[in-house]
């Protein structure tokens, strides 16, 4: 009897705990998302259906210089040759067991300074073999006009 009565004093002590941890229902009335009693340094306000965390931006000025510089984002630099337009291709690497391995073969892509005669200056380019060999054969100029480069940017 004694440790039952034990282990109810222990359950109810242990409601009590879960009902003051417990959110208080949100009425028809109130807001759906509020912030919570102790704001943290981030700027995060949890909601009360889900206890998803939702971030808030709590200094406009951040928004408006990242926002007006998008410049600052620099593209990755692919493995294409901008003047020729290849690119990786797929390929089957077959093992002595006939085992078939997808694999990728990549364009042979050079940094090579061109001599470029309209503008009396070198051009530092990225470009394959093939288009190398293209330049030598119809010049400079013909090619960056034929793939729509504008060689005074580079």
């Amino acid at each position: 009897m004694a440790a039952a009565s034990a282990s109810g004093v222990l359950l109810s002590a242990h409601s009590t705990l879960l009902r003051s941890r417990e959110l208080p229902k949100p009425s028809s009335s109130s807001a759906l998302v509020k912030p919570n009693t102790c704001p943290s340094e981030l700027g995060f306000v949890s909601s009360q259906l889900k206890g998803i965390a939702i971030s808030t931006l709590q200094n406009h000025a951040n928004l408006a210089i990242s926002s007006a510089s998008p410049s600052l984002i620099q593209p990755v630099a692919r493995r294409i040759c901008p003047f020729t337009g290849k690119k990786a291709n797929r390929a089957n690497k077959v093992s002595f067991s006939n085992h078939k391995t997808k694999t990728l073969q990549f364009v042979n892509l050079q940094y090579k300074k061109v001599w470029w005669e309209a503008g009396k200056r070198f051009v530092k380019l990225r470009l394959s073999t093939k288009a190398l060999k293209t330049i030598e054969k119809n010049g400079l100029d013909a090619v960056a006009k034929k793939a729509g480069i504008d060689l005074r940017k580079e």
